[in-house]
Parts: C-alpha cells; structure tokens; sequence
C-alpha cells in the first residue's frame, strides 16, 4: 500500500511536470519575440501594427509620419542590434535573415518595391499635363540651378572625404532634391499653402520631382553599367525620352479616354482595379525597356491626371498608396544597418551643412537671375533648403539594390532625413522672423 502511494505522488509529480513543461513550452511559443519569421503575414502585420501606432503618435506631436515610419523600421529590423539578446540563436543563424523582429529581407524588398511604385503613381496624379506644362521659367530655372549646383558641389565634399565614386554620385543625387510630402505638410500646417511665394516654392517642387524621376532612371542604368557612360546616359536620356514622348501623344489620347470608360460603369472596385492596372502595366512597360519602375508609375500617374475621373482615381487609390507608402518607410528604416552610424554620424552632419547651405544660395541665386522680389526669394529659399525624404531615400534604394553603394548609405540618408524633416518648420519660422527684418534693410 505504501508502494502505490509512493508510485501514485511519482505518477502526479510526472505529470505536474509534464503540465508545466507543456506550458512554459507554449509561453515560448507565443513569445512575441520569437515568432516565426518564415512567413510573408508575419511581417506584414508587424509593419501594419507598428505603423498605425506611429501614425497616431507622430500625429499627436504633429511630426512628419515619415519620421516616425523610418525611426520605427530602424528599431524593429533585421539589421538592428537591438533585440538580439532577446532572440533565439536559431534565428540568429538563419540564412538569408537577421536579428530583428522583422527578419524576412526579400519580403522588406518586395514592401518597399511595391511602395515606391504606388508613392511615384499618386505623386503622378498630382501633375496633369496642363500643370506641367503651365509651370513658369521661373520655378524651372530656379529649381533646375538649385538641384544641380547642389548635386555638383555634395558630390565635390563626398570626394574629398574619400567615400568612393559611387558612393558620392548617388549620395550627391539624393541629396539636392527637396521633400515634396514634408514641405507640403509644413506649409499646410503654418496656413501658407496658398501664398504667392508658396506657389513658386510649389512650382519648384514640381521641377524637382520631375528631374528626380529621370535621376532615378539614369542613375539606375549607370548602376547596371557599373561605371559612368556618356553612352549609357544618352541611351537613359533617349529611351526616357521615347517613352515621355510616346506617352504625351499616344497615351495621353487613349488611356485617359479607357479610364473614363471604365469609370462610367460607375463601380468603384471595377475603376480601382483599372487604374492600378495602368499603374503596374505601365511601371512593367519601364522596366521591360531598361528604366526605373519608378519613372513608369509617374507617368501612368500623370496619365490618370488627365482622365475626367482623376479625382475619384486619386480617392481610390490614396488608401492603398499610404498603407504601401507605411510600409515602404517601415521596410527602407527596418533595411539600414544602424550598426554603422557611429561611424558616420559626423558625416551626416558635415553632409547636412553642406546640402543645406547650397540649397539655400542656389535657390537665392536663381531666384536673383530671374529677378524676383526679394521677400518671395528669401522664402522660397528657407523653405526648400532643409527636407530630403521620399526621393533622396528611392535613388539610395537604387544604389543598394544594384550593389553598387555601399550598405552605410541607407541609415545615412535615413538620420539625414530624420533631422532635416525636423529641422524644416524650424527654418520656416525662422525665415518669418528674418525676412522682415531684412527687407527693412
């Protein structure tokens, strides 16, 4: 009797055991820490979660979302030190992934692809042929000077610091376009929108995103060349232009005309479903004839712009392309090794004066050869000096995914859009302050 006891407590000890080896087992199973990392949904929801959180705290704090989206990838990513100790060693040693809790690098590439096509697609819609065409000398020749006398001389500090050509070419390109979102925001926000040195600085932007479109398209087939071609970039120059050419004649008179053919059926789903038709067709159509997907999806953008239901398109369409635009920022902050960034952070600072500085004379000097009034130049200047964002991160894009940049580019560019995302209302205000103060003069 004695014995059984002793086998009955031997038997419950054994199957306490079991009950609690079973559940520190399912503890470590739904450790949010260690989940699995092999599938698309789980770093899709991931990204979602973590970007309608910091769509509602940027809001709150009335901070640029494109801040917080790339603060939080940097954070959350597969190249971040910051959750290894909490990780799993297996994960650890996975080819082909990293550290963070999002750790499927293919799945981060096809996020950003898809979000670079849709920011540029709906970007597109916002310039009808009409609005491109309307565009003064003023803004093509102020903001043409600004860019290039930017480009040329970033690409001149980055040679001199020893980064390599590469390097400094697509540094430099980044570099001298302006941040069409956050400058929109800022003036927004400030209630300027609509004043008449706003319009200018809005033309200027428009020239900017243009030219940053076939920098995007050059600067891609360089990379595939591997070298700088006077060939290669006059073969950039006449396919883009084939293709610009070809849309503003055939296209312009028939896919706007289908669009709105479709829209008639007066179905919302059936119109979306057309329109990112053209947007992807037409990215598709880019790439097939060796330019960026990017300048594919502008054009299709501003193909849309042209049909009579540009509107509704642009309503359509805007829900997707800011989950995918989240997304995109998530995944680019969640691709930059921030490991890196002590090494370079007084480079991005050096880098910032530098940029920031030539924006502001370029703009001032362009505004001076076309004589504009001297409070309208001034501001137009202190507004576009400051931003770099959603170009500046694409052509970095471009130089990485072709391998020819080097890795630290990306969490550069992403601490150099971070602090002059931060720093642009505070120059704006400034500008108010100074202005006034100047033109008493």
């Amino acid at each position: 009797m004695v014995q059984n006891f002793f086998l009955q407590v031997e038997s419950e000890g054994n199957t306490q055991s079991s009950i609690t080896g079973g559940l520190w087992d399912l503890v470590d199973k739904i450790n949010p820490l260690q989940m699995p990392h092999d599938t698309f949904v789980t770093d899709l929801a991931i990204i979602m979660i973590l970007a309608g959180i910091v769509t509602l705290a940027f809001f709150k704090i009335r901070q640029p979302l494109i801040i917080g989206y790339l603060f939080a990838g940097m954070l959350i990513g597969p190249l971040s030190p910051l959750w290894a100790p909490f990780l799993s060693e297996s994960a650890n040693d996975t080819v082909g992934e990293g550290i963070g809790i999002l750790s499927d690098i293919a799945a981060l590439n096809v996020f950003a692809e898809i979000g670079v096509i849709l920011l540029l697609f709906v970007i597109g819609i916002e310039f009808p042929f009409a609005k491109i065409r309307s565009i003064g000398k003023v803004a093509i020749g102020v903001g043409t000077l600004g860019l290039f006398m930017t480009l040329g001389l970033v690409f001149y500090v980055c040679t001199s610091m020893g980064l390599a050509f590469m390097d400094s070419l697509f540094l430099a390109a980044a570099l001298s376009i302006s941040s069409t979102a956050i400058i929109v925001k800022v003036l927004e926000e400030a209630g300027k929108i609509k004043k008449e040195s706003s319009i200018l600085v809005l033309g200027i932007l428009i020239v900017e995103d243009v030219i940053a479109v076939i920098l995007i398209a050059s600067l891609e087939s360089i990379a595939l060349v591997g070298n700088v071609s006077i060939e290669g970039i006059i073969a950039v120059v006449v396919v883009a232009g084939v293709l610009i050419v070809g849309t503003f004649t055939v296209g312009i008179r028939t896919i706007p005309k289908l669009v709105d053919r479709v829209a008639s059926a007066e179905n919302r789903e059936i119109l979306l479903l057309a329109i990112l038709g053209v947007c992807f067709g037409y990215s598709l159509l880019a790439n097939v004839v060796g330019l960026s997907v990017a300048i594919g999806a502008f054009l299709a953008g501003v193909l849309i712009a042209e049909s009579k239901s540009a509107e509704v398109s642009k309503i359509l369409s805007s829900p997707i392309k800011d989950m995918f635009v989240a997304i995109f920022f998530v995944s680019v902050g969640a691709l930059m090794d921030v490991r890196q960034l002590e090494n370079y952070i007084f480079v991005a600072i050096a880098l910032i004066v530098v940029a920031l500085s030539m924006k502001f004379g370029g703009n001032l000097l362009g505004n001076f050869i076309f004589r504009q009034e001297r409070g309208k130049s001034l501001r137009s200047a202190f507004t576009l000096a400051a931003p770099r964002g959603e170009f500046s991160i694409v052509i970095i894009k471009v130089g990485v995914d072709a391998g020819v940049v080097s890795a630290f580019l990306f969490p550069l560019i992403g601490v150099i859009t971070i602090i002059t995302a931060i720093i642009t209302p505070f120059l704006v205000k400034m500008g108010d302050k100074v202005i006034p103060k100047l033109l008493r003069k």
